[in-house]
């Protein structure tokens, strides 16, 4: 089929939109269900299988709206508007807000190809947001209606949809093997310095409740926290160093503020959130990062058992005096580089994996604007 004989139509002619909701909070029965509910914040991956929080059945039928998979979810209301117009299939029957639209798609429409063409206008279809109130931003049904779009016959969409996906599915099935190398990593840290079966346990007494030679700093003497520092959006410059927040990669800079290996460790917002940076980053000021010689991949996982709470009232946050005052368990320098030498081969098939879908999705994004154009023929 030439790109000819593409039909150009408006969003609204190919898909219903559906509104959703949320159960009401004060009610707690509501929220120990089994199906996923999703919000704004699931909505930054493409393909969602699970949400952080679920509902019950009467919740889903009675208060929110229940959607079968390879339903399309977009992002109509809220901050992440000003930057992105987020858009995800969902992989099973779940929920969704009020902050979501669902797309029902006509007889002679497929749910994927929708995804992707949504897909590939992404940033015209964010600057047709407008301000809400607080400060958030909205996209009017209307105006998402008139979005056009290039469709052509069923039986392209799917073939479209199989060029498209054979990328995504790469990409999804690298972040399973990601996920892997770091659960094998995290579990081996759990045997040796949790359950004490590290290698000649058998052979080794324990003193005061630890083996003998390990010790139990304070973790503001072993690995002092630092602060992060403020770094607005419009100071931003392209370039590819990350920028860190509370929630992990929050964009790109073209300067580092910190050049070493260190951790960064959520101080406001996504209060005691780790994450690793083997390359040069910005933390900003929502952050807390560690620098200093001890910076290990067992550090890492050691702050991730430490139970941060919120020590501000206001506004969730983690007061450093208090993190500083927390024990670490530290094991012999000579098992903690055993340690080491046994996970950094799987981190660094890790980074490789990372690198791969980087380049993958740079192809996909190149090639989705003319695929979903008909300029590529399949």
């Amino acid at each position: 089929m030439s790109c000819a004989e593409w039909q150009i139509r408006s969003l609204g002619t190919c898909v219903r939109f559906q509104s959703g909701g949320t159960p009401p909070k004060d009610r707690p029965d509501y929220w120990r269900g089994e199906i996923p509910w999703v919000s704004s914040g699931e909505m930054a991956e493409p393909f969602i299988y699970d949400t952080s929080l679920r509902i019950t059945e009467e919740a889903a039928s009675t208060r929110s709206r229940l959607v079968p998979p390879r339903t399309v979810l977009v992002v109509v209301r809220g901050m992440s508007l000003a930057k992105e117009f987020r858009v995800a299939l969902t992989m099973r029957r779940m929920a969704f807000n009020q902050d979501l639209k669902a797309l029902h798609c006509a007889d002679d429409i497929d749910s994927e190809f929708i995804f992707y063409a949504l897909r590939s206008r992404q940033a015209f279809i964010r600057d047709l947001s407008t301000d809400a109130s607080h400060g958030t931003k909205k996209l009017e049904s209307d105006v998402l209606a008139s979005v056009k779009i290039r469709v052509p016959a069923l039986v392209v969409q799917k073939r479209v949809v199989q060029v498209a996906r054979s990328y995504d599915d790469l990409i999804e099935n690298n972040r399973r093997r990601i996920a892997l190398l770091e659960q094998a990593a995290r579990l081996l840290y759990e045997e040796w310095f949790v359950h004490f079966r590290f290698p000649g346990h058998e052979h080794v007494k324990f003193i005061n409740s630890l083996p003998a030679g390990w010790k139990r700093p304070l973790l503001g003497e072993y690995a002092p926290f630092k602060y992060g520092k403020a770094l607005r959006d419009d100071l931003r410059l392209e370039g590819d160093v990350p920028v860190y927040g509370s929630s992990g990669i929050v964009g790109t800079h073209n300067k580092a503020f910190v050049d070493d290996p260190a951790i960064i460790i959520g101080r406001k917002g996504n209060v005691g959130a780790v994450y690793f940076s083997e390359a040069p980053f910005w933390p900003i000021d929502t952050t807390y990062f560690i620098d200093n010689e001890n910076v290990s991949r067992f550090l890492f996982f050691a702050l991730h058992r430490l139970q941060f709470i919120n020590t501000d009232v206001a506004v969730p946050g983690l007061n450093r005096d208090f993190a500083h005052s927390r024990h670490l368990i530290v094991p012999t320098e000579s098992l903690l580089n055993q340690y080491e030498e046994s996970v950094c081969p799987l981190f660094k098939m890790a980074r490789n994996l990372k690198r791969q879908n980087n380049h993958l999705q740079e192809a996909r994004d190149l090639l989705l604007p003319r695929l979903m154009s008909g300029e590529v023929e399949v």
